[in-house]
């Protein structure tokens, strides 16, 4: 990949591009090597100028809190996107609807709709990821999702078009959703609903504590390694992965969390391949013990 002509873009920017950046901590699992181009864009001028300029010549992957991703210990041949803080801001366009940048936190826009007296975010505060990994996604816990509160998304794609859809215009399914895997989300509008602080406040804190007590925290992983085959049974992935495979089962220092058993966890220096291992096995125990196909939810960056 040539890139003369983003080292000439480069040095005009206030933003800085990267060569053969270090990816190691830019995520939960803390596993990665090094990306060819790594591009933090601090507004949305950089980001469109940049998207032209490199006009689709190479892979694009977006990162967001690297909460769900599994990254490659080979240098990913392409560009790796991060969305500064420009696009993390958060503000109140009426009493009950909400504008989020898609690099917000989950967390943080559940906050502040907290501080508004806006219901409808408490799920957020258990989630995290930024918003626009929760738009890809349709994140969700606790019988909550993206979709239930969404109005609409602006995002832009990779020639550097921007556009609104709204999310009538969306098919949300299950941890995922029909919008196109070309456009980077730079922000959008959230609908609630008016409540007593306290009420939403205590709803909150039941949550967080219902998570802290099911879930490992605090350790190198990335979250919920498998989808729950919803279309195939009831049970959820971990009872089937509790029934089905050898719990204490390691591939290097890749191992089960031993407080939740589809969250996988980097015990001290795990590599790529040691994961892909432990995914693979954990998929194929499954198939092998209940005909049941495991579908990854975090993501593969390759």
């Amino acid at each position: 990949m040539k890139t003369k002509d983003i080292e000439n873009f480069s040095e005009n920017l206030k933003s800085k591009i990267n060569f053969n950046y270090d990816l190691k901590k830019n995520n939960w699992f803390n596993i990665g090597g090094k990306t060819k181009l790594y591009f933090k864009a601090e507004n949305l001028k950089e980001l469109s100028e940049f998207l032209k300029i490199y006009n689709n010549r190479a892979k694009i992957f977006i990162l967001g809190a690297g909460s769900n991703i599994l990254l490659t210990d080979k240098l990913f041949e392409g560009v790796i996107i991060k969305l500064g803080k420009n696009f993390s801001k958060i503000s109140l366009l009426n009493n009950e609807t909400l504008i989020a940048g898609s690099g917000a936190m989950d967390r943080q826009l559940s906050e502040f709709a907290l501080t508004n007296s806006i219901s409808g975010f408490e799920f957020l505060s258990c989630i995290p990821g930024t918003i626009g990994g929760g738009i890809r996604m349709n994140s969700g816990c606790f019988n909550s999702e993206f979709k239930d509160i969404l109005i609409s998304v602006q995002a832009i794609d990779y020639n550097g078009n921007i556009l609104t859809i709204p999310s009538k215009q969306i098919k949300f399914e299950y941890r995922d959703c029909s919008l196109p895997k070309d456009l980077i989300f730079l922000s959008a509008s959230f609908k609630g609903k008016n409540k007593q602080k306290i009420i939403i406040e205590n709803e909150m804190n039941d949550l967080k504590n219902k998570k802290n007590l099911a879930q490992p925290t605090k350790i190198k992983t990335g979250g919920s390694t498998f989808k729950n085959p919803i279309h195939q049974t009831s049970k959820k992935v971990w009872e089937i992965i509790k029934e089905s495979v050898p719990l204490d089962i390691k591939f290097g220092d890749a191992a089960i969390s031993e407080k939740h058993c589809n969250f996988f966890v980097n015990k001290k220096n795990a590599k790529f391949e040691d994961m892909k291992k432990l995914i693979n096995f954990v998929k194929d125990k499954v198939k092998s013990k209940t005909g049941l196909k495991l579908e990854l939810e975090i993501i593969l960056v390759e």
